[in-house]
């Protein structure tokens, strides 16, 4: 945990820390008592008897799922392997990514994982606020049976209204997220624990020998069920990614402190009722729920499934800012929310594209116990991917020795994977969304990485040092004021400055030949984000360096700039940027269908003078033509 994020903890105060973590990390795995246990009782690919072994059975795996995933993997191990203070499984990538001297291969195929299990969670980020949602809603059929056909409808609202603030952005909203899981954990607890009361012999469930016999009741059926089993850990991703946020201790401290004891006690709870009460499988929680007070609890579970929503939007908006960052996605507009907070972004683009996700499966699916078929199998991929990675942080940035990081490593993979097995069965029922999702995105990331890496190349060809383009522009008349030359490799003379140079025969009295760097860590010392070189009298090249969670603001990095020698004066700048007309063509490299897929994400990326926080009145482009 980095220094500063050790002093803003001291400041604020872990308790404050975890109240808002409540709101934000614990959203999505604190509704999961909304359908898992259901689920794990009565999914079509099989229908659990609901006797004492099966019971206890689902009940004792329940309990062990979230200590052995939630508090042995993430708390105790992978929320230690932090970036900077940032987690999730991009920034875990960038820990394992490739430099220079080191075995590229190898390296190579860990970031195509890494780089598939953030495409998975678009998928998750798309069933979460639906199932979520659906299953919240679906409450009001145990008010009454008038509202069967109103729940669809009424869903799809609460989701389209969810989307539509997105723009506003989550401060304000922010403030009473905390509040309200808090009282959502509680009634957790209180429900379960009025049953627990009745049933006190439930608490035995966490013996895991009644999970051992649960898997020797009915063998085929219990393994099928882990698929909706898992269903309990979904949201155990979100503590790592949304680490930054809050730090490790504030989401340990809530965790232990208030959402594992309230979940524990739901489940059990859960448990102890279907055992007397076997014929209301069908909607266990809402059951469970004493008379007159449905209503209530379906408006706060719809209240916390849309807090459990807006984290999971949150996270995919900043996913894609990281991925940008990183150039495995076109640049597209992302927009600050606050001024005060930097994580909170909108990205306008992936927001509808959300919207029409979620609306389209509640429509498609109808049900929450048809669109848990879908749910599942994306979790599970990234989180047996996010322990192949943490394998490698293990030998490689630790320094453990491959045996003693196996020990810990192969126990938690082998799990992962008998829950992942489970939940290929549903593949043909709805898995099959969240794959084809990641397929498309995971294409979409390496044809834009590619296909950067071939423009550049071409590029790269009709380069030519700087220093021998200045040496014969020395009689070249200067002009007064600063240009700003923004290309990414030092030493070479932009083609936007040679084309100046040969048409208008000028070259400014400060000229900066500015290249943005995006760094493997989340955020940069600004003390440490620029570096200039002299070059010839007027002429320096200046390298930036942005974190992969940071907004590159040229313009307030250039104007932070105090070297001897160098006049700039930030409100006199013009700056010159290299814009390539990409057409697929014969050249080798990629085949014709990835060309003519980078060509249209090429023309569909947001400007560089956007993206770089360039005054739209200050830019100039130069054109080129680029085949690959």
């Amino acid at each position: 945990m980095s220094s500063t994020e050790t002093h803003s903890h001291t400041k604020v105060g872990t308790v404050a820390l975890a109240l808002g973590a409540l709101g934000v990390v614990y959203g999505d795995i604190g509704t999961s008592p909304l359908y898992a246990l259901k689920e794990a009782f009565n999914e079509k690919s099989h229908v659990m008897t609901v006797d004492k072994i099966n019971v206890y059975g689902i009940c004792s795996l329940a309990f062990w799922a979230l200590v052995v995933i939630i508090s042995i993997k993430y708390l105790m191990f992978v929320m230690r392997a932090d970036n900077r203070g940032e987690g999730g499984i991009l920034a875990l990538t960038a820990l394992v990514m490739p430099k220079k001297g080191e075995a590229v291969k190898r390296a190579s195929a860990l970031v195509i994982l890494g780089v598939f299990g953030t495409a998975l969670l678009y998928g998750d980020g798309i069933i979460t606020p639906a199932i979520s949602v659906l299953s919240a809603v679906e409450g009001l059929e145990e008010v009454s049976t008038s509202f069967a056909d109103w729940v669809v409808p009424i869903a799809i609202v609460i989701l389209v209204g969810l989307f539509l603030v997105q723009r506003k952005g989550t401060g304000a909203v922010g403030k009473v997220f905390g509040p309200i899981m808090m009282i959502w954990f509680a009634t957790l607890a209180l429900l379960g624990l009025r049953h627990v009361i009745d049933n006190p012999d439930i608490i035995s469930s966490v013996n895991p020998k009644y999970a051992i016999d649960y898997f020797t009741h009915e063998s085929g059926k219990a393994f099928l069920s882990l698929g909706s089993i898992f269903l309990v850990v979904t949201g155990g991703e979100a503590l790592y990614a949304d680490m930054g946020h809050f730090g490790r201790r504030p989401i340990a401290f809530g965790w232990y402190g208030m959402v594992l004891p309230s979940l524990v006690l739901n489940y059990w709870g859960q448990g102890a009722y279907l055992f007397k009460h076997p014929d209301d499988v069908e909607n266990i929680f809402f059951r469970m729920v004493p008379e007159g007070l449905t209503l209530p609890i379906v408006i706060l579970a719809t209240m916390a499934t849309i807090i459990a929503s807006q984290a999971l939007i949150s996270g995919v908006y900043s996913l894609t800012a990281q991925a940008v960052q990183l150039d495995y996605l076109p640049r597209i507009e992302i927009r600050h929310t606050s001024q005060q907070h930097f994580g909170q972004i909108y990205v306008p683009l992936v927001n509808w594209l959300l919207m029409a996700g979620c609306v389209g499966l509640v429509i498609g699916f109808q049900t929450s116990s048809n669109l848990a078929a879908a749910y599942g199998i994306a979790v599970t991929m990234t989180m047996a991917i996010t322990t192949l990675i943490f394998f490698r942080v293990l030998t490689d940035r630790w320094n453990w020795s491959t045996f003693r990081a196996l020990l810990v490593c192969v126990p938690l993979f082998v799990i992962e994977c008998g829950f992942l097995g489970a939940n290929i069965i549903k593949i043909p029922h709805g898995g099959w969304f969240a794959l084809t999702v990641a397929v498309v995105l995971m294409v979409q990331m390496q044809t834009w990485r590619r296909g950067r890496a071939l423009v550049a190349a071409r590029i790269h060809r009709g380069e030519r040092p700087i220093e021998t383009v200045l040496d014969e522009a020395e009689d070249i008349k200067r002009v007064a004021g600063t240009a700003v030359f923004m290309f990414k490799d030092l030493g070479k003379a932009p083609p936007a400055l040679v084309n100046n140079l040969r048409h208008n025969k000028v070259l400014h009295q400060t000229t900066l030949i500015v290249s943005v760097e995006t760094s493997d860590e989340p955020r940069v010392d600004p003390a440490e984000r620029c570096e200039l070189m002299k070059v010839a009298p007027g002429v320096f090249q200046v390298q930036l360096v942005f974190g992969f969670m940071e907004d590159p603001d040229v313009p307030a990095a250039l104007a932070t700039i105090d070297h001897r020698g160098l006049e700039f004066d930030p409100d006199d700048v013009t700056y010159f940027l290299g814009h390539e007309s990409i057409v697929a063509g014969k050249a080798p490299g990629m085949n014709p269908l990835a060309e003519n897929l980078f060509v249209l994400l090429n023309r569909g990326a947001d400007s560089a003078s956007r993206f770089f926080n360039l005054p739209p009145a200050k830019v100039f482009e130069v054109g080129s033509h680029v085949e690959i």
